[in-house]
């Protein structure tokens, strides 16, 4: 092996290259990636914290040193430095103790097809590189609009809700311009984009992209838990055409990323239908209710929207990435199609037995296959049970909560739909603005830590911490833990003075528990484990 290696780093161009996947080093390739596989396993039988805890400068400094341009050292021991490297020091989401973001833990078979994927690699953007995976896609984003209750959906896989949003809203934009394009900048300057302040920031965003004004998304107003109210979003209508501009979407949030809450899609559908208003719904969190068996009704009128975002590697435990953009109606995605000679030829696209060439529905042109993910964990587990892993999550997030209801440091915000608690740690006699304070060093201390992770964001001005719960297999229990390490950071740091200065005092200062993982390891490693 280190002789074949060291050849296939020498000079370039000299006899054939060993390198490459293909015939002559398939046999190489499957020990290879058996190597990664069998060293990935072991790490995930023994990691115990979401991180290694090491400090930013210490990654840095082992990033700094790896020399890029020097001579090749083999496949072997670069796929070790890697391993030391990227996931000795990676962030696990499948841990209970991993609770800040939307990152789930990811279904075995995707995994396994995320490796068949990336060693054919496979490009979905015309049919003569694809075949039948462009059929495969074709037939999951039906899948996806039966769900919906679109009779007759198309749609594209993307990278990501941000992605999807920004297409839809092109979509949406080309619509409300169709017709007469003489005066297409002075119209474009008077359309608006309706959603709430805690729809995702993509729609902002995106808004920016498309080149709309600075003051083209209109904020619609809220109840108390953060979902769209309808008679706002009735004003918002009213008052936007009264102002002689024009309403070019509606965006309403099936699981907003603060909250976790759904707004109210059927009442939003009603006023748009009356309005002749795109409606967009952005559910890339709560898309996986597409499946829940219990909490489908959340989604009631989800089948109104002319367009939807779905992001399967959140609540279909898909890795990243894999998103989607859903439409009810096909012709609305001919606004994408754009024809290059060398691609897929636009006198070719008019034949009646034209291949299905998806870069005609994509803002990318050369896509990766990651359509394959979900339809192997589809025909491995099934969409009941994946449903039945959705529930879960947001089950437990209910039973969280409702804990927090007695607990007397920490005091609930808020309610949720899907799988997010928001809480402060506030016990009798700390005030507001000490508690506020705490909010980001908390949050800091447990990420220095490495034992675990919280998120944190602003809800209404109030700093709060945030559980993110998406792993089916986390209990009440793990949770518990979780926030027993919150309480232990707050509590080191209101025994002493930190809390004058917005510095973060070191970990091991704040309780031994919350020690850096990477001193326990050394302690651990002196004492002859």
């Amino acid at each position: 092996m280190g002789t074949e290696e060291s050849s296939s780093t020498a000079t370039a161009g000299v006899g054939r290259c060993t390198s490459l996947l293909s015939a002559r080093t398939a046999e190489r390739y499957a020990q290879v990636v058996h190597e990664v596989v069998d060293d990935l396993a072991e790490r995930f039988r023994t990691v115990s914290s979401p991180s290694s805890g090491a400090a930013r400068h210490e990654l840095r400094e082992r990033v700094d040193a790896v020399d890029l341009d020097g001579d090749g050292v083999g496949e072997r021991a670069a796929l070790a430095e890697a391993g030391d490297l990227y996931a000795r020091h990676a962030v696990w989401f499948h841990l209970p103790a991993y609770a800040a973001h939307l990152n789930c833990p990811v279904a075995v078979p995707a995994v396994a097809a995320e490796s068949m994927l990336a060693a054919i690699n496979t490009s979905v953007d015309t049919y003569d590189q694809s075949a039948v995976a462009t059929l495969m896609e074709r037939r999951l984003i039906a899948w996806t609009g039966e769900r919906i209750g679109f009779a007759d959906a198309d749609g594209v896989f993307t990278s990501g809700g941000t992605q999807s949003n920004l297409q839809a809203l092109f979509l949406a934009r080309e619509a409300a311009l169709r017709g007469d394009r003489s005066a297409r900048g002075e119209r474009m300057a008077r359309l608006r984009v309706l959603t709430t302040a805690a729809s995702h920031f993509s729609v902002a965003r995106s808004a920016l992209l498309l080149g709309l004004p600075d003051d083209a998304v209109v904020s619609v107003g809220t109840d108390a838990d953060g979902r769209m109210a309808p008679s706002a979003l009735a004003s918002a209508l009213r008052e936007t055409t009264d102002a002689g501009d024009v309403v070019m979407a509606v965006v309403v949030t099936a699981g907003t990323t603060d909250r976790g809450v759904i707004d109210p899609i059927a009442p939003a559908a009603d006023l748009c239908d009356a309005a002749g208003v795109w409606l967009h719904v952005d559910a890339a969190y709560g898309g996986g209710l597409l499946v829940s068996p219990t909490r489908r009704g959340l989604l009631d009128g989800i089948e109104r929207a002319r367009s939807v975002t779905v992001d399967f590697h959140k609540t279909f435990f898909q890795p990243v990435s894999s998103s989607a953009l859903v439409v009810r109606d096909p012709q609305d995605l001919l606004a994408t199609a754009w024809h290059a000679d060398y691609l897929n030829p636009e006198v070719e696209a008019a034949e009646d037995d034209a291949e299905p060439n998806q870069v005609d529905r994509s803002l990318q042109t050369t896509r990766r296959f990651d359509a394959l993910k979900l339809w192997t964990t589809l025909r491995a587990i099934g969409p009941d049970r994946l449903g039945a892993m959705v529930d879960a999550v947001c089950d437990l997030a209910a039973r969280v909560r409702e804990a927090m209801d007695d607990d007397p440091e920490l005091r609930p915000v808020g309610a949720t739909d899907l799988s997010t608690v928001l809480f402060r740690y506030q016990p009798d006699g700390v005030d507001d603005a000490t508690a506020d304070r705490l909010v980001p060093l908390v949050r800091r201390i447990l990420f220095q830590s490495g034992r675990a992770m919280v998120a944190r964001t602003v809800i209404d001005g109030v700093p709060c911490l945030k559980l993110t719960l998406l792993n089916p297999d986390a209990t009440v229990d793990d949770i518990a833990e979780v926030l027993e390490l919150v309480r232990s950071a707050a509590h080191g740091l209101l025994a002493g003075d930190e809390l004058t200065t917005r510095d973060t005092p070191p970990c091991r200062d704040v309780h031994p528990r919350l020690r850096r993982t990477s001193e326990l390891d050394a302690t651990a490693e002196g004492a002859g484990r």
